[in-house]
């Protein structure tokens, strides 16, 4: 004998009830789980593509106003001067004795001050000799300026005036005060003229051994800012600027620099190059977001960085900002160069020095957008969004990136609330079979018999049973339920009839057609249509002066008219909330003239309440927006739902009417793009919407046809 045979019929209900119900909350479980785990690694990635979007737009507009900056100071006459002035000033030294003693103390300067600082960050053991200018010019102001300069290194740029009597002192004097405030006020690191004729650096700002050398044949002809130089003045057009992305700079003791230049103009004729040395700071504050990683949404690993086309960083790591030694020892464990670990340590910046080569960095250099989980430059799993930044002259890409750790810490929380609600629900379904099992185990099988006809659709079943105890009380309520059946079946077809008629007074005909087909969830997304908000203007005071029933008496006859006009003009209405009344046409039915029907239908509403007004003795004002665009609409609730509208061109339409006067039409440029001469308008002020971006709007002064609708609302006594 099986096993089965053996159960009760109780055991097998529990059994069966309790395989039923696990089953489904497994599958369900696992749905949840998958579904949930989507949609928050959906969001992680949608929130990082937003915050790279927004730091793009920041950079990019960094950029423009650098851009804008430096031609403006190109254009300017006290630059040109300086210009003239420091050229001319810079070349009368080039008869100048230069003293032995000069060029000791200079030599002495390279060989104490720069090479220490130099020699660490460079490969081989650089020489003084490669460094020092050649000119006497050069050598003269070298020494004047930088070796004899009593400011430490870093502000040499203090000092207006060396102790000599030479003409570039005094022109030094004049200038220096007024081009230092120019680069600390905008946070350059340095401004750089050049002679476009001999490549002389004939001033700087900071005094590095970069000034009064030439980039033409001096130590720095094979820099970026001399490739600049050269571009520039292979392309002198008045205004143009050009940019020279990162390189190690060894004026700077070959930390990471990046140039922008233009050409300075005397008159006609191009004179010099005015140059700016980029703050690496300003960058890494807007990439970093000034250190606010975690106020921006990016919790405790997200970062926003930038990298060029070497695939080598242009902005720093958050990691080296916030745990250099956590940062330095993954590079190690990655097996990068000690030197180059050691060097990021020493200069403390990421740009130029880790490279990124990644998924995502190649796809973004490629010109291609996207998100993904990829192995970041460390090595970590990370979620990363990237794309390519477009800035004229440079080719960087942006990333915002998380590690999949910390993304996936929701998930692992949703898995943990998903195990212990499946352990509750076995608990309670293991309670619920065993009552049900207790209340049905006694097996009737004349009521089955019966149950199964009425479950083939006789209605006119009767069970009789020659028993009075418990099984005889049960026929008998069988027999009442199946009465019962007959009459419920009776009034739910009543009752679906009735519903029908309803749900097609209150939803579009196709809708209540895919109801009835057995869609639960409708959503769609309607391409052209145009949506009319109204609102009655001092309904709400006269509501306060006037019974409850009168007011309500009021507000029906007008909507009632609206309703009405709506039809005419082939316009739906969606809803009404209130004073408010919301409306659309070309939703159900796709009609070309759809704005043009949503004004008619706009000026006939005015006509409605000038008739209204007029019998009633009130002065009830009418603000209408319209707006043309797409929407989305669909069945928005589960018990006490509605069909609606929402989208970008709804809420417009919504901002419209609140902005409108009383008793004024005012719609969109899509609207008035669409009428064009069908009606006359009036240009009224542009409105600011949610975007923050202004837009054009139009109020309605009168269209063909408009007075002839307004004597026949008057006629139809509206």
């Amino acid at each position: 004998m099986s096993l089965s045979s053996r159960l009760s019929i109780k055991s097998k209900l529990i059994l069966m009830l309790l395989s039923t119900s696990l089953c489904s909350i497994v599958v369900v479980g696992y749905i949840g789980y998958d579904s949930g785990k989507a949609a928050l690694t959906r969001s992680i990635f949608d929130h990082l593509t937003s915050v790279r979007a927004s730091k793009g737009d920041q950079i990019r507009s960094y950029f423009t106003t650098i851009r804008r900056h430096l031609e403006t100071l190109g254009e300017d006459e006290m630059i040109v001067r300086a210009m003239t002035e420091f050229r001319a000033a810079f070349h009368e030294l080039s008869n100048r004795p230069i003293p032995t003693t000069w060029d000791e103390k200079l030599d002495a300067y390279y060989r104490r001050e720069f090479l220490p600082r130099l020699a660490p960050n460079v490969e081989g053991a650089p020489a003084a000799e490669s460094f020092a200018p050649g000119s006497i010019a050069g050598r003269y102001l070298q020494y004047q300026y930088v070796a004899a300069n009593p400011h430490k290194v870093g502000e040499k740029r203090l000092m207006d005036r060396a102790a000599d009597d030479s003409h570039y002192a005094a022109v030094h004097e004049r200038y220096n005060g007024i081009l230092r405030g120019v680069v600390e006020r905008f946070r350059y690191y340095d401004l750089f003229l050049v002679d476009l004729d001999t490549g002389d650096v004939v001033y700087t700002v900071q005094k590095e051994t970069d000034f009064a050398t030439s980039l033409e044949d001096g130590p720095y002809r094979e820099s970026n800012l001399a490739r600049l130089f050269k571009t520039v003045r292979e392309e002198p057009d008045r205004g143009s600027v050009h940019f020279a992305d990162f390189r190690a700079y060894r004026p700077s003791y070959a930390e990471p620099a990046a140039f922008i230049a233009t050409p300075v103009y005397d008159g006609k004729k191009a004179i010099g190059v005015l140059a700016l040395q980029l703050p690496v700071d300003e960058i890494n504050d807007v990439m970093t977001g000034k250190r606010g990683w975690k106020q921006e949404g990016l919790g405790d690993t997200g970062e926003t960085y930038l990298v060029g086309p070497d695939s080598s960083m242009r902005s720093v790591s958050r990691f080296l900002v916030e745990d250099p030694k956590g940062y330095l020892e993954a590079l190690r464990a990655r097996g990068v160069p000690a030197r180059r670990v050691e060097q990021i340590a020493r200069i403390g910046t990421s740009i130029l020095l880790q490279d990124v080569n990644t998924d995502g960095v190649r796809s973004a250099l490629d010109g291609k957008e996207g998100t993904r989980i990829i192995a970041d430059y460390r090595g970590i799993p990370v979620l990363s969004s990237y794309a390519p930044l477009h800035i004229d002259g440079l080719d960087w890409i942006i990333l915002s990136e998380m590690d999949l750790s910390e993304a996936n810490a929701p998930v692992r929380a949703f898995e943990r609330r998903v195990l212990l609600s499946t352990v509750v629900l076995v608990f309670a379904i293991t309670l619920i079979a065993l009552s049900l099992a207790h209340a049905f185990v006694r097996p009737i099988y004349t009521l089955i018999a019966g149950a199964r006809q009425v479950g083939e659709g006789h209605n006119d079943v009767v069970v009789s049973l020659n028993t009075r105890d418990e099984l005889g009380e049960l026929a008998e309520t069988f027999n009442e339920m199946v009465k019962g059946i007959r009459r419920q079946t009776e009034v739910i077809e009543q009752k679906n009839r009735e519903n029908e008629a309803l749900l097609l007074n209150i939803l579009p005909g196709p809708v209540v057609r895919r109801l009835k087909g057995g869609e639960e969830r409708i959503a769609d997304n309607i391409q052209q249509v145009t949506v009319l908000f109204a609102s009655l203007v001092g309904f709400a005071a006269l509501a306060e002066a006037r019974p409850a029933e009168e007011t309500a008496a009021m507000l029906n006859e007008l909507v009632d008219s609206f309703d009405e006009a709506a039809d005419r003009h082939g316009v739906e209405k969606v809803k009404t909330m209130g004073e408010k009344y919301m409306s659309v046409c070309g939703l159900s039915v796709s009609r070309l003239d759809h704005a043009r029907r949503a004004v008619e239908f706009a000026e006939e509403m005015q006509g409605i309440l000038r008739q209204f007004n007029q019998r009633n003795g009130t002065a009830l004002g009418l603000q209408i927006g319209i707006n043309s665009g797409t929407v989305k609409a669909g069945i928005v609730g589960a018990k006490k739902f509605i069909y609606d509208l929402w989208g970008e061109t709804v809420n417009i339409a919504s901002r419209m009417h609140e902005e409108a006067e009383p008793n004024t039409i005012l719609v969109t440029e899509s609207v008035h793009a669409r009428l064009g001469e069908a009606f006359e308008f009036d240009e009224r002020n542009d409105v600011a919407l949610d975007s923050l971006i202004p837009t054009r709007t139009w109020a309605i002064r009168s269209g063909p046809g408009s007075q002839k609708r307004a004597e026949s609302s008057a006629r139809a006594g509206v």
